[in-house]
């Protein structure tokens, strides 16, 4: 079964973030230490624009070559 590309997106930010939504960790980060915060910014910034940019099939390769690391 395919998924699509926000379906991916959702379990990949599931496994990095666990239940916690990316923009509230950056803002945990942050107020930890800023200069940690605005790395953690740029993170999830980065993160999203490979999710955009990526295709499909690559993303879904990703998701199952991560879950497969943590069986």
């Amino acid at each position: 079964m395919s998924l699509d590309k926000q379906e991916t997106k959702q379990l990949l930010e599931r496994l990095i973030f666990d239940d916690e939504r990316p923009q509230d960790w950056v803002q945990d980060v942050w107020g930890m230490s800023p200069t940690l915060g605005e790395s953690a910014a740029k993170l999830l910034d980065a993160f999203e624009m490979l999710i955009e940019c990526c295709p499909e099939e690559k993303l879904e390769n990703l998701l199952q070559s991560l879950y497969q690391e943590q069986l």
